[in-house]
């Protein structure tokens, strides 16, 4: 199931919308609780690009300038401040890009000026994706030490003939090492897998799927790959691509062998055992709000009567330069969503979740009448895509099959 992209402007949008500007005039009333908050790193060096990638990452030329890019974050984060003073931050995520580049030294500096700044406490969930390959691994306990106690590992598959083929710079051995490593030393830990790849087969996934699990992990990530725009596969598509069938397949395969195992498949490609959900995901998908920082980093932020979107420059040379100025420039949007876009935001991320969200969320994280929805939901009613119920916003079996087409009603 592939869901619909948000599509954003490329412009500077720094001017607020004006209260005609939206559905009937409408904007959000007051809201008494602001959803809670997350911070999402960026961290936008690899040590190169993989052909299926349409992330804001680069191939790294040299070493990583790590005093002037967390000096940059600082400033960053010092911009942002303002506009979340007194809000308390619920998880953070270092993502990339490849995070586990960064020295154990930078990590901690990172993660040091986080709890000055923001004053986050010692139990949240602190996400860090990493690149399983050998160097990495062995700076795993020093990030551990540093504050990092959720690890998320980017396998993609325990099959050498495809790592190569998806532009993987380890091996099945170093991704099998890397793992064992990195239980000795984080609580939580998320493997990234991928199927339907060129020339795989069903038992061939099987056979990655099942060595996953053989490791005792307590959250998966199973992405289908896609040829998204901008991308060598997308210029140039593999041969032996799997058919759609086979595909279905996979993801039947997915539900029935992450289920034996007492996995709960509570998001589109989210699989976890119970209390053992990606916190700082949850609360993008129940339209929570969180700080982006970094290179292309986007955020969510709502006040009591607005709610706004940003997002950064792209290039790694040019965040930094304008970061550190400390003037703005950096930043390349701050939009505030008109009213009629909510709706659709709002059910893009909600209708991901498995067991959908309460009805009462709607209102309570966007100030907004559910009146609003009342004819897209209606029409997802009418044609089975969303249960009838007054007490939760949910797809039905037919909804989650063809989450695309469900969204989409929301679009209208």
């Amino acid at each position: 199931m592939k869901t619909i992209p948000i599509h954003r402007s490329t412009t500077v949008a720094k001017v607020a919308s004006q209260p005609g500007d939206s559905l009937g005039g409408v904007r959000p009333q007051f809201v008494e609780t602001l959803p809670p908050l997350s911070l999402y790193v960026h961290v936008p060096w690899c040590v190169q690009k993989c052909p299926y990638c349409d992330f804001n990452s680069h191939t790294l030329q040299g070493g990583i300038p790590e005093a002037r890019y967390l000096q940059a974050l600082e400033a960053d984060l010092i911009h942002h401040l303002p506009h979340i003073w007194g809000r308390t931050i619920h998880t953070v995520f270092i993502g990339g890009g490849t995070p586990s580049l960064l020295s154990a030294k930078a990590m901690d500096h990172l993660l040091s000026m986080l709890r000055n700044l923001l004053g986050i406490g010692p139990a949240i969930e602190i996400t860090m994706e990493a690149n399983p390959g050998t160097v990495e691994a062995t700076k795993f306990k020093e990030f551990a030490a540093a504050g990092i106690n959720r690890l998320s590992l980017g396998i993609q598959s325990f099959n050498n003939e495809h790592l190569r083929t998806l532009g993987r710079i380890h091996s099945a051995e170093e991704a099998m090492t890397a793992i064992e490593i990195a239980q000795r030393y984080f609580p939580r830990i998320n493997l990234d897998l991928m199927f339907a790849l060129p020339a795989q087969s069903l038992s061939d996934h099987e056979r990655d799927l099942q060595q996953a699990l053989a490791f005792g992990t307590e959250h998966l990530s199973l992405y289908n790959l896609t040829l998204e725009a901008n991308t060598v596969f997308a210029k140039y598509p593999p041969p032996n691509l799997p058919e759609e069938d086979l595909v279905d397949e996979m993801l039947e395969q997915n539900i029935a062998l992450t289920s034996a195992q007492g996995f709960e498949h509570y998001e589109v490609s989210a699989y976890a055992k119970a209390g053992a959900y990606a916190r700082h995901n949850v609360n993008y998908w129940q339209f929570g709000d969180y700080v982006g920082i970094g290179p292309g980093a986007h955020g969510k932020i709502s006040f009591p009567d607005r709610i706004v979107r940003t997002m950064n420059q792209r290039s790694p040379q040019n965040w930094m330069d304008n970061a550190i100025k400390a003037d703005g420039s950096h930043q390349v949007e701050w939009r505030e969503l008109h009213a009629e876009d909510i709706p659709f935001e709002f059910m893009l991320n909600a209708l991901r979740l498995r067991e959908g969200v309460p009805v009462g969320l709607f209102e309570e994280h966007t100030g907004l009448s559910s009146l609003l929805m009342k004819k897209p939901l209606q029409r997802a009613i009418d044609k089975q895509l969303l249960e009838d119920s007054a007490l939760v916003y949910k797809a039905t079996d037919l909804g989650w099959r063809f989450l695309n087409d469900l969204q989409a009603i929301f679009l209208d």
